[in-house]
């Protein structure tokens, strides 16, 4: 008898075979941290015109942010400066070498106020819109899980808060908070509010909705099953699933807050000249120059109005469309052929 002394193959289980090849090549790729970032997925999902709308977008969006983010350096002077050395600007004074842009009418540099008027803009559109999510996303969250008469008051509030006009609605509520003060924090902080009021509903119509839709699906009918804290399935489980449209309207609102913002000041409710740049006061001081022919004092502050909102809307729209799985697989499709 004889005794077959061949050693087995050592089989490598940590080898790949064919079968785990496939399965491997079946399963979905992990997302890196950089496309779960809204803007940033959206981005590589975007073909041609689109893309080029969303970037134009971003560019435009991204400027006027690093523009109020370096307001003190890149400003020749402060925003209620009148004089350099002791040598007063002059009212109205045209383009040249002191003053690039020329001076308004209280003897401001035009220049000077717009790039701080960035600043004031841009704190202003945070402040209302962490405000509005803040209190929309808790209202909207407890009206769609709870339902019943909660719900159903909150809906008619928000109903109420929608027949009104939102700048007009936006001017009553910033002469209650404001009341007359309108130093630079206290002015910001009044009319964030006053846009706050405004903006609530939006953000609680849309999660309420998301809210309705979540609440039902097995997942969270199953957290209730095994005992699962209320707090916890609204934060971990309903929160988290109902978020996804929020990009799209935080940049959409944010258009429509420097809109309101700019409104309040052309009509003289919003933050004085010496207390901080506006471009709505900005306008609304150089509406008698127009007939004037002086014209520098009203097209730079509008100018950047216009393209502050072209940029935001621009983005908006862009996410707006890409959110969208119809209007997604159509654009792919144009950029394939």
């Amino acid at each position: 008898m004889t005794v077959d002394n061949t050693p087995e193959p050592v089989i490598d289980r940590d080898l790949p075979t064919p079968k785990t090849e496939a399965l491997a090549a079946q399963a979905p790729r992990k997302r890196r941290w950089s496309e779960r970032i809204p803007v940033i997925s959206q981005l590589r999902q975007s073909v041609g015109l689109q893309r080029g709308m969303l970037i134009t977008g971003l560019v435009i969006t991204g400027l006027f942010v690093l523009g109020a983010i370096l307001a003190p350096v890149l400003a020749p002077y402060s925003w209620a400066q009148q004089s350099v050395n002791g040598v007063k600007f002059g009212t109205q004074q045209p383009p040249s070498a002191t003053n690039l842009l020329g001076t308004t009418v209280s003897g401001f540099d035009v220049l000077s106020r717009v790039i701080w008027g960035s600043q004031t803009a841009l704190l202003v559109i945070l402040a209302a819109i962490a405000c509005s999510i803040f209190v929309g996303i808790a209202l909207g969250l407890l009206s769609g899980y709870f339902g019943g008469w909660l719900d159903r008051t909150l809906v008619v509030i928000a109903d109420a808060i929608y027949a009104f006009p939102s700048l007009l609605l936006a001017i009553v509520m910033s002469i209650v908070i404001s009341h007359g003060q309108s130093s630079l924090w206290s002015g910001i902080m009044a009319t964030a509010l006053s846009i706050t009021v405004v903006f609530v509903p939006q953000y609680f119509r849309v999660i309420r909705a998301e809210v309705v839709r979540v609440r039902a699906e097995p997942f969270v009918e199953s957290a209730k099953v095994i005992g699962v804290p209320t707090r916890r399935i609204l934060i971990r489980h309903v929160l988290r699933n109902s978020t996804r449209s929020l990009p799209v309207v935080i940049t959409l609102n944010a258009s429509e807050a420097l809109l309101t913002l700019a409104g309040l000041g052309f009509l003289g409710f919003g933050i004085e000249a010496t207390s901080a740049a506006e471009w709505g006061y900005d306008l609304n001081r150089a509406v008698a120059d127009v007939t004037s022919g002086i014209w520098w004092t009203s097209i730079f502050p509008g100018l950047a109005i216009v393209l502050v909102v072209l940029g935001i809307t621009l983005v908006g729209e862009s996410l707006n469309d890409l959110s969208d799985p119809r209007l997604r697989t159509r654009r792919r499709a144009g950029g394939a052929a």
